[in-house]
């Protein structure tokens, strides 16, 4: 069984490898990652996760849908990078810390043995895994991607902040509607599947 590799100073692996490691066991076995991939004052490895999931999907969705960013100066490569430098290292960390703000004053309220603020940002990052695969351009893959990122945020709240699985929904709904349902187009996605099955 893969285990993290705990620093004198509180710190985890850092680095390429350790980054996949943690895409492979948080999206296989979110229980036990949550449990013992999550380290007080040490929320540099989720940030850093969330910005590469950010990353790839971009970059594949830059690939593969066109006209997916508007092009300035009528310079479509040039364009592709500057916006994807912006949802990497702007939106991700920016609205990554928003959220755990919100999640913090909501845990408050409703987890009294809470983490603190450094595990609610980790929890945010690392339940991005799934988003990895948002940047295909398939409504299905997008809502999948959605759907489980949210059930990995419920996994995270519940196991990192010791709440039930009911008030660990309760928890994720705002950070995970804005995040995975608008920051990675979940909800566009499901509407589509929604009118193509008839249902709505």
């Amino acid at each position: 069984m893969t285990q993290w590799v705990e620093s004198t100073t509180g710190g985890r692996d850092r680095g390429p490898r350790a980054v996949a490691r943690a895409w492979f066991e948080v999206a296989t076995a979110p229980s036990r990652f949550f449990r013992t991939g999550v380290a007080p004052g040490d929320q540099a490895p989720g940030l850093t996760f969330a910005m590469v999931v950010v990353l790839v999907a971009e970059l594949s969705r830059f690939a593969l849908v066109p006209e997916a960013y508007p092009v300035v100066a009528g310079r479509p490569l040039l364009s592709g990078v500057l916006w994807i430098g912006v949802a990497v290292f702007l939106v991700a960390p920016a609205g990554l810390h928003l959220l755990a703000a919100v999640e913090t004053l909501l845990l408050a309220a409703l987890a009294p043995d809470r983490g603190g603020i450094s595990e609610t940002v980790q929890v945010l990052g690392y339940a991005t895994a799934p988003c990895v695969f948002a940047g295909i351009p398939s409504p299905l893959v997008r809502a999948v991607c959605g759907v489980y990122a949210f059930a990995l945020l419920v996994v995270g709240i519940a196991t990192v902040h010791r709440v039930s699985t009911r008030r660990a929904i309760l928890l994720a709904v705002v950070p995970g509607t804005v995040a995975y349902g608008y920051g990675f187009r979940a909800l566009d996605a499901i509407v589509t599947l929604l009118r193509d099955w008839y249902i709505i």
